[in-house]
Parts: C-alpha cells; structure tokens; sequence
C-alpha cells in the first residue's frame, strides 16, 4: 500500500470513528453532504428527416387518449417526428407531461412516454 492511500485510509478511519462517537469539530458538522453526480442522458439526434432517441424495447405507443395501446416498439433506438406536453405519463422521469409522436412497430401511429425514452428529448422538436 502507497504511503498516500494509508494516509487515505487512517484519515478515513479517524473521521469515522469521530463520527460514530460524536466527537468532531463544528465544521465537520456543518459540512454539506455531497450529492453524487448523476451524467446527463445523451440527446436525442436527427438523421433522415427523424429523430432518433434510445428507447426501452417493448415500450407501448398510445393511442392519443393515453389509455389504449396501439402497438409497441422493440425497436432501439427509434425514431420521432415530435414532443408533446399533455397529460401526466405516469412515468416519472424528468419531463412526466412529455409525449413523443412516433409510429410503433405495426405500423400504427401513437405516442410514446417520455419515461419510456432513455436519451434526453429536449432536442426534439414540439408538436
């Protein structure tokens, strides 16, 4: 073991013996938790006149009454003519009013949840 990773390592240990038995300065105390970082999704990207996003394969297309299925798309990535903000997806995810327009793999047109594309879909044009 290097000398700086058992420095590494006794600081570590030291400060967590601290804190296991409350002993600690005020300003180990008031040191903000630091939130891992998260990497950004990949946007979406236009090539022969669609765009294209990484999607789940098997996700379902909507019907525009966001209650029925029209068919679904095993496909990934898949294409995209346009994003809708409508109703609630039920999806969560970072846009959860976002549709996008799309054709599944029978054919039918529908829509696509936005929770159901993994690629960021800002890029892709509105409706």
């Amino acid at each position: 073991m290097s000398h700086r990773m058992r420095v590494a390592a006794a600081t570590l240990s030291a400060g967590l013996v601290l804190a296991a038995t409350g002993i600690g300065t005020a300003a180990q105390a008031a040191a903000p938790a630091v939130a891992p970082q998260k990497t950004a999704a990949a946007p979406c990207w236009a090539s022969g006149g669609k765009w294209w996003c990484d999607n789940k394969r098997g996700a379902a297309v909507w019907a525009a009454d966001s209650v029925t299925v029209v068919g679904y798309m095993n496909s990934n990535p898949s294409w995209f003519d346009c994003r809708l903000e409508a109703d609630p997806t039920g999806g969560g995810g970072p846009h959860p009013n976002r549709w996008l327009l799309t054709t599944a793999d029978n054919g039918k047109r529908g829509w696509m949840k936005d929770s159901d594309v993994y690629s960021e879909t800002n890029t892709v044009p509105a409706c």
